[in-house]
């Protein structure tokens, strides 16, 4: 069998697509991947209820977190929420407490 031309080649994966998409699953496959929980949304109370778990002082979790303690401050006062990588060590610091321990000598 001769090699197939970039054209023919083309086509041919162009056809397998429409028949694809028009109900033919055996011209193509799908990749599912599932996404895992999402690290929770934290506000005001949730911020103090898992500084207080850890043990820790505002400063103590600013220092652990890497943001400043007036940053930990404006979260337990509502003015803002942590995002990003502060929300997800929030959510590792609660569910490893070890984590903080190797941060912060207490």
């Amino acid at each position: 069998m001769a090699e197939q031309s970039f054209y023919e080649s083309l086509m041919a994966g162009l056809e397998d697509a429409v028949a694809y998409i028009e109900g033919d699953k055996s011209r193509g496959r799908e990749v599912v991947r599932e996404i895992p929980d999402p690290v929770p949304v934290y506000k005001a109370e949730d911020v103090v209820r898992a500084r207080k778990a850890l043990k820790l002082s505002q400063r103590r979790l600013a220092y652990a977190l890497g943001v400043s303690p007036r940053t930990v401050e404006a979260w337990e006062a509502g003015k803002n929420e942590p995002s990003g990588a502060a929300r997800h060590l929030l959510y590792l610091f609660e569910t490893d407490n070890s984590l903080v321990d190797r941060l912060v000598a207490r």
